[in-house]
């Protein structure tokens, strides 16, 4: 692989830490721990996967691959630092169990909407759904999650109506900084199997931008883009729900992997009179 050209990646760097830094600001996190972060994390990936194949990692090598003394990466390795694994676990539970009553056949009547579930009685019911799709947790747990983010709503009759289609956690921070994480990085290593990895199948990576829009068009483009992105989604969601063990038990194969498609919207207003650039756009 010829080497990259390094101006050009750190003008990436730039680019992604700049998001990054406003959040960062945002919360009261200072640039000395943001250092400690970034420090520890050249550590654990230099240490994981930047070994010589048949020897051990050294302290040593460690330190020579990401410049730091010996002495820190000693003591970086003994730092433990939060993973969110806990508010990334309610977050997949929480959108497992409103897909599955979205699209399994067994929750929705004749017309494909999702039916109003009682708690436990009857052929198909809330409990039986949150066994399905929502792993060994209490039903009450999920209930009042969902509950929590206004996707669902307790009936007089003691039925439960689902509002949302989708799981969002509003107000939830740490399971929407979780996706901050996450889907963030999902893009990052997607770029990086594009880039250094040339010998293997290239990941889908593609967007659409103009950059002299109206304000008009921009709302109108707004809500064209989420209406066509939802029927994408929710079509790859019950192709990949076929596939998956979990939702199918029968499903047989080898192996194991994650796999899925992410679609975000973004905007941004430009100076009309010195606007960064003009008349561009196309699909990238």
């Amino acid at each position: 692989m010829k080497p990259i050209n390094h101006n050009a990646l750190f003008a990436a760097v730039l680019k992604l830490l700049r998001p990054l830094t406003r959040i960062l600001l945002r919360n009261g996190i200072p640039y000395r721990t943001f250092a400690d972060l970034a420090r520890w994390v050249y550590v654990d990936v230099a240490t994981d996967e930047f070994g010589i194949e048949g020897r051990k990692q050294t302290d040593s090598r460690v330190s020579i691959i990401t410049g730091l003394s010996r002495k820190e990466v000693r003591r970086l390795k003994q730092v433990n630092f939060p993973t969110n694994e806990e508010a990334l676990f309610r977050f997949n539970r929480a959108a497992r169990v409103i897909a599955g009553w979205v699209k399994d056949k067994r929750f929705v009547d004749a017309a494909g909407k999702p039916k109003e579930l009682s708690i436990a009685s009857g052929h198909s019911n809330f409990s039986q759904l949150v066994k399905l799709y929502g792993g060994d947790v209490p039903v009450r747990a999920v209930l009042d999650e969902l509950m929590d983010v206004s996707a669902v709503q307790m009936l007089a009759n003691g039925n439960i109506r689902l509002l949302a289609d989708s799981y969002i956690p509003a107000g939830d921070e740490p399971a929407m900084l979780g996706i901050l994480g996450t889907d963030t990085a999902y893009l990052i290593e997607t770029i990086d199997h594009n880039i250094f990895h040339p010998d293997n199948r290239r990941f889908f990576q593609r967007k659409v931008e103009y950059d002299n829009l109206p304000a008009e068009a921009s709302e109108k483009f707004r809500q064209l883009s989420a209406g066509k992105a939802k029927k994408l989604l929710e079509l790859l969601d019950r192709w990949l729900a076929k596939h998956d063990r979990d939702v199918n038990p029968e499903v047989r194969g080898t192996g194991r992997m994650k796999a899925g498609l992410g679609i975000y919207y973004f905007e941004e207003v430009l100076d009309e009179e010195n606007p960064d650039k003009t008349g561009q756009g196309g699909q990238l």
